[in-house]
């Protein structure tokens, strides 16, 4: 059994993918959005991946505000989740991602990624951050 982890944006997904074992998060890639309307070839593309990796649910990460409330994004994202269950006929589970980002180009730092390079990889690495909180919070 495997879990797909999403970052989802208006630009961008990045995709993550467990091991079979469910204890450790690895990136897979990014996929480009052609408008922040647009989603039947995102959706698409993470049907695809589903199952090649035989993903029995997704997690998707969700944007609360730092103080806990939700905004405009939060919005967005669970139309997406609900487009994405549909489409792939997988669970969506919403996680929390607050600073998975700035958590994904800290690593990236710390790495010596080159700051003109991040920008690339941020996405995949946020997408394997909230997966991995996921997976973490299973062995608890």
């Amino acid at each position: 059994m495997r879990v797909l982890g999403l970052d989802f944006g208006s630009k961008t997904v990045g995709v993550a993918v467990s091991d079979e074992l469910m204890l450790t998060a690895q990136g897979l890639e990014i996929i480009r959005r052609e408008s922040p309307n647009k989603l039947r070839r995102t959706l698409a593309r993470i049907a695809e991946l589903a199952d090649e990796y035989q993903a029995d649910r997704i997690v998707l990460g969700y944007p609360k505000n730092m103080n806990g409330t939700e905004g405009e994004r939060c919005e967005k994202t669970k139309e997406f989740a609900a487009l994405l269950e549909k489409r792939t006929k997988r669970s969506v589970l919403l996680w929390d991602e607050r600073l998975t980002t700035v958590s994904a180009d800290r690593i990236m730092m710390e790495a010596g990624v080159r700051r003109e390079n991040r920008k690339q990889y941020v996405d995949e690495i946020a997408a394997s951050l909230i997966l991995q909180g996921y997976l973490d919070s299973l062995q608890k």
